[in-house]
């Protein structure tokens, strides 16, 4: 059997599950999803169904991507600690993108051939494949702006690799080319007019893609992109909504933690579910979020500082408050000590949404490790509108200012007072860095604010952007990382050695191709 580009057999597996509606209850069997096997509408669901499950296993890889090189976690793993000292080569085992594109062939099975599976199933109406399309053309799309992100321009794969006709053998597209299809993808979901608002079991709801999955991930990827005035369209879909099961930004403070427990609030938008009670799930956080000395991820001494910061300036508007800050003291972090006071002295803190039951105390942990993985919720497509408004112009900074403040004020803090006409674009952008920072750490998304930032306009804040990375890196020389980051190609990974020696079409990213 040809080995298929990009490091993926051709083994995509089949899902057994004991009802339909058991999306989470998923085991791989060793049979081929072949050309031969798409018969019925559950064939259908079952490889739906492994797309979310490959989606899950590549959330170890969206953390460490998204947080090590972003310097609020630091991580204490040998494999990770090449990825934020930006010493990275193309055999390291971190910058494998298997697991992503696994995702890529379920969908595009799905996207091929569910439309045959109509002429052969009379059960499988058009409305119920269109909502199956739905699914997939979100994870394709999803899955290709992760590889933009962190590795820019890779292989563009649209078929569906499933017997020995195809060729194995791509060369990258641009990222250009690929932010246009990841677009199209959005809108192609959308056209169908099949995207939900609201399946029929309450925690799909969140744990499958609907329509306003799609709008957050189409502001996401027009901000990324920089046509702000689309990504102001797309985010304003979901907060000027008006239908029942919309998505809601969460207003009050002692309510924030339950984003995070038990899960899929009304602020989520797209998260993906683990569940130990009814399937025995784990999702191995536990490593990545002990609340110990051994815990994978933990914060830089910079960060710390910042939330310290952060909870003197709740505490000193709110001198009675105690206990739950918000998404701060007990929220975000929980710090070493036992006493809530003893935040001031103590040199370290610890993730801790992802650990707790409540926040009243450190001991009422979870009894399972199956904290569920957010995507996307309603506080980041106010910023994604934040920052959007601010690259719009002077014009569009009280507005921003307003969005700005609405998310702090939801963690206690004060407003932000400041003449947006006496300001620059620079002030206003760190605000909205700011905020990002504190409501989404070891969310996976620090990394990718500050690459955004770096690389706008033309890399405009380069200089600013870099000084951020040295600033906040505590494991290696500053002086390296800053002769590294002179290259924009040194902001990305490399393709993995295994892929280039397999694929003689596959170029290396520049950077890593003339260094050692």
């Amino acid at each position: 059997m040809k080995r298929i580009i990009l490091g993926i057999w051709a083994f995509l597996s089949l899902f057994t599950f004991s009802s339909c509606n058991d999306w989470l209850d998923i085991l791989p069997s060793n049979e081929q999803v072949t050309d031969n096997y798409w018969k019925s509408k559950e064939d259908v669901e079952a490889v739906v169904t492994s797309g979310y499950y490959y989606m899950r296993s590549t959330v170890p890889q969206m953390l460490i991507w998204g947080e090590v090189r972003g310097g609020t976690l630091f991580s204490n793993n040998s494999a990770d600690v090449y990825l934020q000292n930006f010493n990275l080569n193309p055999s390291h085992s971190i910058v494998n993108y298997t697991n992503v594109y696994k995702v890529i062939s379920m969908a595009n099975s799905v996207l091929k051939y569910a439309p045959s599976v109509r002429e052969i199933d009379d059960t499988y109406f058009e409305p119920i494949m269109n909502s199956h399309l739905v699914e997939a053309y979100f994870m394709r799309a999803y899955s290709y702006f992760l590889l933009v992100k962190n590795y820019r321009d890779v292989p563009l794969v649209l078929d569906a690799y499933v017997n020995d006709d195809a060729s194995y053998e791509l060369p990258k597209s641009t990222e250009a080319e690929i932010i246009e299809q990841i677009k199209k993808d959005i809108l192609a979901a959308l056209e169908t007019g099949a995207a939900k608002e609201k399946y029929e079991i309450d925690w799909q709801t969140k744990g499958r893609a609907t329509v306003w999955a799609l709008y957050a991930l189409m502001a996401d990827v027009c901000l990324w992109s920089e046509d702000y005035e689309e990504s102001i369209v797309y985010a304003n879909n979901i907060l000027n909504a008006t239908a029942a099961f919309r998505p809601v930004f969460m207003q009050d403070p002692l309510k924030w933690f339950d984003i995070f427990y038990p899960g899929n609030s009304n602020e989520s938008i797209m998260e993906l579910n683990w569940d130990n009670t009814t399937y025995q799930q784990n999702n191995n956080f536990g490593g990545y979020f002990n609340l110990s000395s051994g815990s994978r991820l933990r914060f830089t001494d910079a960060s710390i500082q910042t939330f310290k910061d952060e909870t003197d300036e709740i505490k000193k508007e709110n001198p009675t408050l105690d206990g739950r800050l918000g998404r701060t003291l007990m929220g975000s972090y929980v710090h070493s000590g036992a006493a809530i006071a003893d935040y001031t002295t103590a040199n370290q803190f610890y993730v801790w949404k992802y650990k707790g039951t409540d926040v009243a105390d450190r001991e009422n942990l979870r009894t399972a490790e199956d904290a569920n993985f957010i995507l996307y919720r309603v506080a980041e497509v106010l910023l994604i509108k934040a920052e959007a408004l601010i690259l719009q112009g002077p014009a569009y900074w009280p507005a921003a200012l307003e969005i700005i403040n609405q998310v702090r004020e939801r963690t206690y803090l004060p407003a932000i007072e400041l003449e947006t006409s006496e300001a620059d674009e620079l002030t206003l952008l760190e605000l909205v860095l700011h905020e990002r920072e504190m409501e989404f750490v070891g969310e996976g998304k620090r990394w990718y604010d500050l690459l955004r930032f770096g690389r706008m306009q033309s890399f405009k804040y380069k200089e600013q952007f870099i000084t951020k990375i040295v600033s906040s890196n505590q494991t290696t020389n500053p002086q390296w990382i800053k002769s590294v980051l002179k290259s924009e190609d040194a902001w990305y990974m490399p393709i993995p050695e295994s892929e280039i020696q397999t694929n003689p079409l596959l170029e290396q990213n520049p950077y890593y191709a003339t260094t050692k």
